[in-house]
């Protein structure tokens, strides 16, 4: 049995060290704050950026409004403040009212489901939340684009950027790279704000962290719980393996 759990744990200790090497490949991303995951306010304050934001494109078709109870809002205050719809109510599911076949001819294409959106994205580059953080501060003025927006870390996305009244219009500087195969390339180095918006960088970004606190949480509404009854199961079977290999002792004492 001691030879058993040592495979176990060696075989969970190699899975570990194959994971992050797996996450290097690709982009680069930002990192997230991960600190406002935890956080009450910064949760609330995201739930109100999707909803004012967010929620007119995208559904959470698997989410229902009254689960926004257990980051701290009541009833009464989801009514009043995040559902927009006069026909829906808080213990709906967070649709939209826009028909996809509208979306597809304004957009080109339909509005993804957000409710799992920050699990989705993860492995590419860094975390699904990391992905999200850098996206939505990367737009930028594209004339050529039919939204009039691009985007660096999604090129000739459809979507438009709706936060540029916060953020303000940024506009690409661009620089020459030879390419391997001896080709110049006109490629964005960085963004620069060009108009500023109604909110400064770091209230965007704060801002902007909150949302994808929110659509982190949104992924997996449980995960606090989860966590948090991992730790009593973990103790639970650390208990049980100290007992069960003195069981297994005790039997074989006398076997030769």
């Amino acid at each position: 049995m001691v030879r058993f759990i040592a495979w176990v744990f060696a075989a969970l200790t190699m899975g570990a060290g194959v994971a992050p090497a797996l996450a290097v490949e690709g982009p680069t991303w930002d990192h997230f704050p991960a600190d406002r995951a935890t956080e009450l306010a910064s949760l609330q304050n995201g739930a109100k950026l999707f909803a004012n934001y967010c929620l007119s494109c995208h559904a959470a078709s698997y989410m229902r409004y009254n689960r926004m109870n257990d980051i701290g809002l009541s009833d009464e205050q989801i009514r009043r403040n995040l559902v927009f719809s006069s026909a829906a109510k808080v213990g709906d599911l967070m649709k939209v009212a826009m028909d996809p076949k509208d979306a597809k001819d304004w957009f080109g294409a339909v509005p993804p489901d957000l409710t799992l959106v920050a699990r989705s994205r993860s492995g590419e580059g860094g975390s699904g939340p990391d992905y999200l953080y850098t996206y939505l501060r990367s737009f930028y003025r594209d004339p050529t684009r039919p939204t009039g927006w691009n985007n660096t870390v999604y090129p000739n996305v459809a979507m438009p950027h709706v936060l540029w009244q916060l953020q303000g219009i940024q506009q690409p500087v661009y620089e020459d790279v030879k390419m391997e195969d001896g080709k110049v390339e006109h490629v964005i180095k960085r963004l620069e704000l060009a108009t500023p918006g109604t909110l400064s960088a770091e209230e965007y970004n704060s801002n902007i962290a909150d949302l994808v606190a929110y659509l982190q949480w949104m992924s997996e509404p449980a995960q606090r719980q989860r966590v948090r009854l991992g730790v009593w199961v973990l103790i639970f079977l650390t208990g049980f393996w100290v007992v069960a290999w003195r069981l297994n002792a005790s039997y074989w004492k006398d076997v030769k």
